[in-house]
């Protein structure tokens, strides 16, 4: 599967299924969501990267890259009569500056383009 970039400046590239790629997505993952189940549940390295490793093997994953800087990760796919957005972290120094809204318009407009509803992954 392929995610067209968002130009000028952000690319997509499809991570592939390796112990590099799962490392990425997972240290993006820490970076942006780390703080918030810290403060709630707590971070359980093992349970966290195990969850993790579940996800990255079940469905396509993209490095998100910003004027040549790797800034994050998301899952988008299309499962037959719907897209499915999901999995969606940028590192901090790169969020509350409009990129998140961008990725996630581009998204959304892909799947408007394709005439198909969109769900959103809810994690349990």
């Amino acid at each position: 599967m392929q995610l067209p970039g968002l130009p000028p400046d952000i690319q997509f590239d499809v991570l592939s299924d390796d112990d590099e790629a799962l490392r990425f997505s997972f240290d993006a993952k820490r970076a942006a969501l780390g703080p918030y189940i810290v403060d709630r549940w707590g971070w359980d390295e093992a349970y966290q990267l195990q969850t993790h490793k579940a996800r990255f093997a079940e469905k396509p994953f993209f490095k998100i890259v910003h004027n040549q800087c790797a800034i994050g990760t998301v899952s988008v796919m299309t499962s037959g009569d719907y897209g499915r957005f999901g999995e969606f972290h940028l590192f901090p120094a790169y969020q509350r500056k409009g990129i998140g809204t961008r990725v996630l318009q581009h998204c959304l407009s892909l799947t408007d383009q394709k005439g198909l509803p969109v769900r959103l992954e809810y994690l349990k």
